[in-house]
């Protein structure tokens, strides 16, 4: 596993306060009236983004990039990132991920996130092999299932995003020197882990203090299952 942003970052959370509806730029709250299966009228309060396009579904993709390495004896690695937010005051463990544009698919969305946030040029994996056991004897594989709506936090918000696999190529020349292209105001660091050792590793970052994406540790908890049930051999 590569990388160097230390678990104790240089940013820190400085202060918090009440935010209005009127004052924020990215989210709103809303309260919901609806009935319960007794009929009795209650209410929900929930919090939404404004950042949703009209012609969208989602609000945004995931990006499950799988680095394809000639002769790694590690077999195919998963591409990672770490990145400091302000609502837990923590590094996170993330994928690549990114909020949707107008008259954009999430595969194109997916694509352009992945080359910005890290440099890299992937394909977007339809169908076929992407995830191995990692022995020489294995015959695991996961095919790329069709985008359906996720939903992190149902009790608190409808965000949604779709998972999007992508194939990175390593062999190519445009990945031997992968340069992002990040805005002002995004500090982020790219590393990899062999996709056969992510629990462990997630587990050994979670000891060294940072926070671990419930999304990616799915990937993980999913990996961990199938080896377990010998699903796939």
């Amino acid at each position: 596993m590569s990388g160097q942003l230390s678990a104790n970052p240089s940013e820190k959370r400085i202060s918090i306060e009440p935010l209005s509806n009127e004052d924020a730029r990215w989210i709103r709250l809303s309260k919901i009236k609806y009935s319960d299966p007794r009929g009795v009228e209650r209410t929900w309060e929930m919090a939404q983004r404004t950042s949703r396009p009209k012609t969208a579904s989602i609000d945004g993709v995931d990006v499950i990039a799988v680095l394809h390495k000639p002769d790694s004896p590690h077999g195919p690695e998963i591409l990672l990132q770490k990145q400091y937010r302000p609502p837990v005051n923590k590094i996170m463990i993330e994928v690549p991920a990114g909020l949707i544009d107008a008259n954009e698919t999430p595969e194109e969305c997916a694509l352009r996130e992945l080359r910005e946030e890290t440099g890299y040029i992937g394909t977007v994996q339809k169908k076929g092999p992407i995830l191995y056991e990692g022995r020489s004897d294995s015959k695991f594989a996961s095919a790329a299932s069709e985008n359906i709506p996720l939903y992190s936090n149902a009790g608190m918000s409808d965000a949604c995003l779709n998972y999007v696999h992508v194939s990175v190529d390593m062999s190519l020349p445009e990945n031997q020197n992968p340069k992002p292209q990040l805005e002002d105001g995004e500090f982020i660091e790219t590393f990899t882990v062999p996709l056969r050792d992510l629990h462990s590793e997630l587990r050994k970052l979670d000891k060294l203090g940072y926070g671990i994406c419930a999304r990616v540790d799915a990937i993980s908890e999913g990996i961990e299952l199938a080896k377990n049930l010998g699903l796939g051999n």
